[in-house]
């Protein structure tokens, strides 16, 4: 058992670079997003009446678009086919709430597109939701039942810590397929709004130095997700070779 604890804790140094990185993403989405929401557009548009122009214009159907509580909280629903819009872009016309506001519809134009990545990263929610919760759990407790119980009936901690590896892979799966996603609702996000003249060129600079920012949180957490597995594998296989 000392060994697993041992194992768990050197293997920390392997997240590090990923939390590292996932920590620079945020300060770079923070500092975008800050600067960019104090430079009006000269185009006058706000985020919502911006939105609902284009789910018009881009034959979105029956999305709806409304104000959220909080700050950068702006999302897309599939579910409901809603637009979520914090109160720092709602009804704002700065460079970031218009870029913010675009990135969403762009998931929305995914949706009605029946973009196969959005369906996919849709039907992952559900196991990614479970695997968060029971993955850690399930891989500890398995970890920990194989060397308190020892070779006869060493397959029961087995089960468990693959089940919680597997769980835990969804997880990354989820990361993984989110970033084409997240990246696509960017490329649409700027196509809009050259289209349609909501920004100007050297606004869509701003415009993009946003999303590009945001895009990169979106591979801290595949790189996360991805280092915390690999960790993972690493304490289990660590253990199971010193049982042997």
């Amino acid at each position: 058992m000392v060994w697993y604890y041992i194992l768990s804790y050197a293997s920390l140094i392997i997240i590090v670079p990923g939390v590292i990185f996932a920590f620079v993403a945020q300060l770079l989405v923070h500092s975008a997003y800050k600067k960019y929401s104090k430079v009006e557009a000269r185009s006058g548009w706000t985020a919502d009446d911006m939105s609902r122009m284009f789910m018009e214009r881009y034959d979105c159907n029956g999305v709806v678009v409304e104000p959220i509580k909080g700050d950068l909280t702006d999302n897309y629903n599939p579910s409901t086919d809603v637009i979520s819009l914090s109160e720092t872009v709602y009804g704002k016309s700065t460079i970031a709430a218009l870029g913010v506001a675009a990135h969403e519809c762009g998931h929305a134009r995914q949706q009605h597109e029946g973009s196969f990545m959005m369906a996919l990263r849709k039907v992952l929610v559900p196991a990614t939701n479970i695997g968060s919760n029971l993955a850690v759990p399930l891989v500890v407790f398995g970890l920990l039942l194989e060397l308190w119980i020892g070779g006869t009936t060493s397959n029961a901690g087995t089960y468990f810590w693959v089940a919680g590896v597997v769980l835990y892979s969804m997880s990354t799966l989820f990361a993984l397929v989110t970033l084409p996603v997240e990246i696509g609702a960017s490329q649409r996000a700027m196509k809009m709004l050259d289209e349609q003249n909501v920004l100007e060129k050297d606004e869509r600079r701003g415009a993009r130095k946003v999303l590009s920012a945001a895009a990169l949180t979106y591979v801290a957490a595949l790189l996360v997700s991805l280092l915390y597995l690999l960790r993972f594998l690493i304490i289990i296989a660590g253990t199971r070779r010193k049982k042997r």
